[in-house]
C-alpha cells in the first residue's frame, strides 16, 4: 500500500514510517519540518503538511494514488501558534475530507484513550471531536486510542524516568492511580495490522497486557534503571498545587489537565489489542531492554542533577554579592584589596563592581539565552580571582576552609555545566 503518514516528524510517526517500510509498503512521511523529512527519508517521497496553515489543494494533489492515511498529529499543551482547535480538529479533518475526495480507501486516526467530545480536559475533548468527526465520514476509518506510550526517546516516558531518579520520588494521591502502558512497538505494530485487515474495527483501544498503578509503574523505572528505591506520597491538595507550579516551566508535563487524566484513570480491555496482534502486547517489565536503558539511565540522572548544580551555582554568586554588600565588613574587604595594589576609589569600585557582576552572574544563569556566556565569564572570572590570590595572597591556599582551594571543583562544576546544558548536552536529547 501507498500510505501517508501525517505528523511523520514526531516520535510515532516516525516509528511507523520505518515501521511500514520494513513490512513493504510505501510510506509518505508528511509534517510542517518538510526538510527534516528529506533529510531523514532523502529516498522517500514526502509531503508538506501544515494544519496550522493548511493547504487542501496541496493535500489533494499528494493524495493522488494514496491508498491509505494514518494521522499521528498531536500536541500535549498548546503554545504559540500550536492550538488544540487547529492540530487536533481542523487540520486533520481537512485532510481526511481531502482523502476522501481523492478517493483514499482507509484512514487511521491516532487519537488517545479517554478522547470524547465531552471530555473533561481540552487535549481529550478536541481529540473526541475529531473521532466523532471522522467516524461521520463515508470511508472506512479506524480511531486508534493508545493508553500511554513507552518509548525511550520519548518526553512521557521521560519524564517518568526523570520522576524515577529522583532520591524520593513523588506520588500524588498515594500513586494508586490505575494506567495500562503500551510499548511504542507495539502501538506501530497495531496501526500496521488495522492497515493490513479486511475488515478493520472502527474503534481499537491500545492498551498495554495488565492495569497497573502509577506506583508500580515507576517502581519498574527504578528498578530496572538501578534509581533509588524510595517514594514519597503526597496528598491531592498539594499534587494539584505542585502541578499548577510545575506548568509553568517550558515542556513540563506535570500540569493540572495531566493530573485530572491521571486521577480518572486510563485503562481499558486488552483483548481486541491482543487478538489482533495474535499476541498479548508486552508487559512493563519488558519495556527496559538494554538498549532503554542505555538511553534512559544517566539522562534520567542529569534531568535532575544538572537544574540542581546551575542552581546552586547561581545561589553562591548571588549571596556572595550580598555578603560582600551587606554582610562581610567593608574596612576587612578594602584592607584585602590593598594588599593587590588596590586602594582608594579604586579600591571602592573593585569591591562593588566585583559585588555587582557576582549578582549579574546569578542572575543570568537563570536565564537560558545568556547562560552559556555567563559559564564563559565565570570560567574567566574564578581562573582570574585565583591568579590574583595566588600571587598576593598565597597564604589562602594553605587556608583550613580552603577559600582558593575550591575554586578548582568550582572550575570543574562551571566546565561541566557549560558542556552539558547546551541543547544538544543531555545524552538523550
Amino acid at each position: 500500500m501507498r500510505v501517508l503518514v501525517s505528523g511523520a516528524s514526531g516520535l510515532i510517526g516516525a516509528a511507523l514510517v520505518e515501521r511500514l517500510l520494513r513490512a513493504g509498503h510505501e510510506a509518505i512521511p508528511g509534517g510542517r519540518r518538510i526538510e527534516s523529512l528529506r533529510q531523514r527519508w532523502p529516498d522517500t517521497e514526502t509531503v508538506a503538511i501544515d494544519y496550522v496553515d493548511p493547504s487542501p489543494a496541496e493535500w489533494r494533489h499528494a493524495l493522488r494514488g494514496v491508498d491509505a492515511v494514518v494521522n499521528v498529529v498531536g500536541i500535549f499543551r498548546e503554545q504559540d501558534s500550536q492550538r488544540f482547535d487547529a492540530l487536533h480538529v481542523k487540520g486533520p479533518l481537512a485532510l481526511f475530507e481531502a482523502a476522501a475526495d481523492a478517493g483514499v480507501r482507509r484512514i487511521v486516526q491516532v487519537s488517545a484513550l479517554g478522547a470524547a467530545p465531552d471530555a473533561a480536559t481540552a487535549y481529550l475533548a478536541s481529540k473526541g471531536r475529531a473521532d466523532a468527526a471522522l467516524a461521520a465520514l463515508p470511508m472506512t476509518a479506524t480511531v486508534v486510542r493508545p493508553s500511554l506510550v513507552f518509548a525511550p526517546e520519548g518526553a512521557s516516558t521521560r519524564w517518568f524516568a526523570l520522576l524515577a531518579a529522583l532520591p524520593l520520588t513523588p506520588l500524588p494521591g498515594g500513586g494508586g492511580q490505575r494506567i495500562q502502558p503500551l510499548h511504542l512497538d507495539d502501538l506501530c505494530a497495531l496501526v500496521l495490522r488495522v492497515l493490513e485487515a479486511e475488515d478493520p474495527p472502527r474503534r481499537l483501544d491500545a492498551v498495554g497486557p495488565t492495569a497497573v498503578t502509577l506506583r508500580d509503574y515507576l517502581a519498574m523505572f527504578k528498578r530496572r534503571l538501578g534509581f533509588p528505591r524510595g517514594f514519597l506520597p503526597m496528598p491531592a491538595a498539594l499534587a494539584r498545587a505542585s502541578a499548577a507550579l510545575l506548568a509553568r516551566l517550558p515542556g513540563s508535563l506535570a500540569t493540572p489537565e495531566s493530573l485530572r487524566m491521571l486521577e480518572a484513570g486510563n485503562v481499558a480491555d486488552a483483548g481486541p489489542a491482543a487478538r489482533l496482534l495474535g499476541r498479548p502486547p508486552r508487559g512493563i517489565e519488558a519495556f527496559v531492554d538494554p538498549g532503554a536503558r542505555r538511553v534512559l539511565g544517566t539522562g534520567a540522572r542529569l534531568r535532575w542533577l544538572l537544574p540542581l548544580l546551575r542552581y546552586a551555582v547561581a545561589a553562591m554568586w548571588i549571596v556572595t554579592a550580598l555578603v560582600s554588600v551587606f554582610v562581610y565588613p567593608v574596612a576587612d574587604s578594602l584592607a584585602l584589596l590593598a594588599r593587590t595594589g588596590l586602594t582608594g576609589m579604586a579600591a571602592q569600585v573593585a569591591l562593588y563592581g566585583a559585588a555587582g557582576l557576582d549578582l549579574v552572574l546569578g542572575i543570568t544563569m537563570l536565564r537560558p539565552r545568556w547562560r552559556l556566556w555567563s559559564y564563559r565569564v565565570q570560567l574567566l572570572l574564578v581562573t582570574a580571582y585565583t591568579v590574583v590570590i595566588t600571587a598576593c595572597l598565597p597564604e589562602f591556599w594553605a587556608h583550613p576552609y580552603g577559600p582558593v582551594l575550591k575554586n578548582i571543583p568550582l572550575l570543574a562544576a562551571l566546565l561541566a555545566l557549560h558542556e552539558l546544558d547546551r541543547p544538544d548536552g543531555l545524552p538523550d536529547r
